[in-house]
């Protein structure tokens, strides 16, 4: 990784921890992170819910993206296109994201999402980089 990049030690994800998604790469504009499906994340029709799987998507590639920012910089993803191409019932999804294009203050990744040689998904991602993340002021009555 360059200097001055992320550090890579894990932070807090309540969100990512419910879907339990997990990183097993991580790297200069890449990563790779798996989610096994499990009976809580399978839609009404019997396959897995298609929010899951943009989900994983999207933390590949912020993730991919992350790897490239400087230290107090933060990405938010600002448009996400998802091609659905299977709908897998069960198994281990494996997440490949990597950035294709970086500048000051726009990134953009691709994403490929697999169940063993099956291509579950592909996805596409613009992010927006900005400075440290500040709360919103609590409004006082």
């Amino acid at each position: 990784m360059a200097e001055g990049s992320q550090p890579t030690e894990r932070v807090d994800d309540p969100f990512g921890d419910m879907l339990g998604i997990s990183f097993i790469a991580y790297g200069e504009g890449i990563s790779r992170c798996e989610l096994d499906i499990k009976k809580e994340l399978i839609s009404p029709r019997g396959s897995l819910h298609g929010g899951v799987i943009s989900s994983v998507i999207d933390y590949g590639m912020g993730s991919a993206v992350y790897a490239t920012l400087a230290e107090g910089e933060m990405c938010a993803t600002i448009e996400m296109k998802i091609h659905f191409i299977k709908s897998p019932k069960s198994g281990r999804l494996v997440c490949d994201s990597r950035v294709i294009d970086r500048h000051p203050r726009i990134a953009i990744a691709e994403a490929e999402l697999r169940n063993g040689d099956d291509l579950i998904a592909k996805g596409i991602g613009t992010f927006y980089i900005h400075g440290e993340w500040q709360p919103m002021p609590t409004v006082k009555e």
